[in-house]
């Protein structure tokens, strides 16, 4: 089955009683017993599984070529669940630039329960390679990056921790797997922020894991049941609603994205752009050779006069643009990194990064491409 079908049949059942093509939202906290322990179909308690939440979790791992999805009730939730295969002593290895919400979870939490992180730009494999020992047990990158844009070479890191026997974790919110499915290229796990793309509609708060292995499946859904950040199933009904467009609006998303950074790019104002789309991208073939379908709907800039006052006068004053954190809804929006999204990274590891004062992270949403042109040309003057 092609990936444009799976987002509406993959893992899909009409509903068994009713014939219902959407499943209904079983708006249940706990199911009846034919005898004490003997369930109806499996469903005892809505923690450990619910109808509507299993439809998306199959669904989940259908797009994503995965033997199990997992749905929580956001994609820290579903990053915190990783976490808790681990134990004190163990260390990770994490790409440098990350969402600050995963930063502070690793820093600020999981550190001081004992696990060490190394942050690293695994675009330089003999420094990755070079942190690896026999305590290492987990990997973790976004790719593309948030808010910087880089892009890792996923089937590279697979091959060296399928060696190395150490599991492989990919964020995969901001490509999707409409344009790019990491369990193909090695991944062991895969997370979203199902809030994002998923989604799509800036309604829902909402996570996703999905895993290869059968077997670590589920040891991950006992994680999940045993600590409790499932996802209710009106949530999980919303999600299950946005995949079935997902692959109409990343590409509306990606061919908007695209436009946007050829604009910038060309803008006498701007200093830099960060898209992977641009073959100026330092990791543009990589990107090339992986996402496939286009390059996503995200694209940060930095001003040629340094100045922060100019990043926040330009946030001020767009208008088809909505100044606001989270992304990937079908609206466009705009983010100041260094104030809202990444404000928990300190400000010396910011500027270490190249999170810098002036720059701007846009949400490239599927209005028409004039209108978001003009909005952008308007909010420069």
């Amino acid at each position: 089955m092609k990936f444009n079908t799976k987002t509406i049949h993959g893992g899909q059942h009409h509903e068994p009683h009713t014939g219902a093509v959407m499943p209904p939202v079983f708006q249940t906290s706990t199911f009846a017993q034919k005898s004490p322990g003997v369930l109806i179909n499996g469903y005892e308690y809505s923690r450990g599984a619910n109808p509507t939440r299993t439809a998306l979790e199959d669904a989940l791992a259908s797009i994503e070529n995965g033997s199990r999805g997992l749905a929580f009730s956001s994609g820290l939730a579903a990053t915190d669940c990783v976490m808790k295969l681990l134990k004190p002593n163990d260390e990770v290895i994490a790409m440098d630039d990350l969402y600050g919400g995963t930063y502070r979870m690793f820093t600020r939490i999981y550190q001081d329960m004992g696990i060490k992180f190394h942050f690293v730009d695994m675009n330089d494999l003999d420094k990755f390679q070079s942190l690896i020992n026999e305590n290492t047990k987990l990997v973790w990158i976004e790719t593309p990056t948030n808010p910087l844009m880089k892009v890792v070479d996923i089937e590279a890191i697979g091959k060296i921790t399928k060696a190395k026997n150490i599991l492989f974790a990919v964020d995969n919110t901001f490509a999707t797997p409409y344009l790019q499915r990491p369990i193909d290229l090695g991944a062991d796990i895969v997370m979203h922020s199902a809030t994002k793309y998923l989604g799509g509609h800036s309604d829902v708060i909402a996570g996703a894991l999905i895993i290869k292995d059968a077997e670590l499946g589920d040891k991950m859904h006992f994680l999940q049941f045993a600590t409790g950040a499932t996802l209710g199933p009106q949530d999980a009904y919303l999600v299950l609603r946005g995949i079935k467009t997902l692959h109409l609006r990343v590409q509306r998303h990606s061919e908007n994205g695209q436009k946007v950074a050829e604009y910038l790019a060309k803008h006498p104002k701007v200093a830099k752009v960060y898209y992977p789309g641009l073959e100026n991208h330092p990791n543009h073939d990589v990107a090339k050779k992986q996402m496939n379908g286009g390059f996503g709907g995200m694209v940060s800039f930095t001003f040629k006069s340094e100045d922060k006052a100019d990043a926040i006068k330009f946030l001020e004053s767009v208008k088809v643009f909505t100044l606001a954190e989270s992304l990937g809804g079908v609206e466009s929006l705009a983010n100041h990194p260094a104030l809202m999204t990444h404000a928990s990274i300190p400000e010396p590891k910011r500027k270490e990064i190249g999170i810098t004062d002036d720059l701007v992270r846009l949400s490239v949403g599927i209005e028409d491409i004039e209108d978001i042109i003009k909005d952008i040309e308007q909010a420069f003057n």
